[in-house]
């Protein structure tokens, strides 16, 4: 048996793995279109039934609970009521010209129904097709206001560009978000933590610091040691952003950010664009976070600067939605001439 397992063998066992696992995968594809596709189909069913007019309107409940006793005497689990619910949201907020994408599952889906706003609703689909988000990724970004809180300041045309495609990250300032939002780390509100403490527990939770940080970072490093005619600096965190091609780092702050604070942020962006930037490389992107902005004085200390550099505010508790939410009303509100 020892002379059959040899490379010769290793390699038809590797390529019949590759083969099986590719067909799963595949396969699991295919169940999940065909059920989208049969899901959308029983709301249709659903709302032509009701359109016809066979029931008044008061007995759309009944009607929900009824075929859902039956449908699961005759089929068991998979349509219990609040499935029929979603199957009828399905077909009536994805007609036909705009069927769902089967690149998400039907419990994706569910996610994406429970939104009202299209715009917003629209966003958080192409988001999640774009950046692979599973089930629970979507919803922390969901319960995290990330439409709103891209959209706060955009004016109109951009909003609505932003829902169609998505978050489309070519420049810099493509990468910022306000505020940056770190609930995941679960620390309460009156709870101090200095800037170590933060730096470790936000390196401790690095998946969802990740996902907040938004699509395209690697991480390199933390407390990344750099020297300057033998003085020694440390740069909180440093990221590569791979769709940018360049470095990002990051300096935490527990207060508010001061005028030496954002000198220092670049002198670490001119030290990385000459000493660890190699060929292809774009210059570095600087992004202090800070518990809190005075926009003044961001704008007087970065007078004059060509680099990088951004000032933007994180919390550690889910921000005031319906806040976030009024400000987008305002910005899609029609500016009369």
């Amino acid at each position: 048996m020892e002379l059959i397992r040899g490379d010769d063998y290793r390699q038809l066992l590797d390529q019949i793995s590759d083969v099986y696992t590719q067909g799963q995968v595949r396969a699991v594809r295919a169940v999940n279109t065909q059920l989208i596709e049969t899901y959308w189909q029983v709301g249709q069913h659903i709302v032509e039934f009701e359109q016809a007019g066979s029931l008044r309107a008061e007995y759309g409940k009944a009607l929900i609970d009824t075929l859902s006793a039956d449908l699961r005497l005759r089929h068991g689990k998979g349509f219990s009521r609040s499935n029929l619910v979603y199957m009828r949201l399905l077909y009536l907020r994805y007609p036909i010209s705009q069927k769902p994408s089967h690149q998400l599952s039907w419990s994706h889906y569910v996610e994406l129904l429970k939104i009202d706003d299209e715009l917003e609703r629209g966003f958080y689909e192409k988001q999640a097709i774009a950046e692979h988000w599973s089930v629970p990724e979507l919803k922390r970004q969901k319960a995290a206001s990330l439409f709103l809180r891209l959209a706060a300041g955009k004016d109109k045309a951009g909003i609505l560009q932003l829902a169609m495609q998505g978050q489309i990250v070519e420049q810099p300032v493509d990468l910022l978000r306000e505020p940056y939002v770190f609930e995941f780390l679960k620390i309460p509100e009156p709870y101090q933590v200095s800037e170590t403490q933060l730096e470790t527990v936000l390196c401790n939770h690095l998946q969802p610091f990740l996902l907040e940080l938004g699509k395209g970072f690697t991480f390199v490093g933390r407390q990344y040691r750099i020297t300057i005619n033998n003085s020694h600096y440390k740069v909180d965190l440093v990221f590569y952003h791979r769709i940018l091609r360049c470095f990002v780092l990051i300096d935490l702050k527990l207060g508010e950010v001061q005028h030496h604070d954002i000198g220092q942020m670049n002198l670490y962006l001119g030290y990385f664009a000459s000493e660890e930037n190699i060929e292809g490389d774009n210059p570095p992107i600087g992004i202090i976070l800070s518990r809190h902005k005075d926009e003044l004085l961001v704008e007087y200390a970065t007078y004059g600067m060509n680099s990088q550099l951004f000032v933007q505010k994180y919390q550690l508790y889910l921000p005031d939605r319906e806040t976030l939410r009024r400000e987008l009303e305002l910005s899609l509100r029609e500016v009369e001439p």
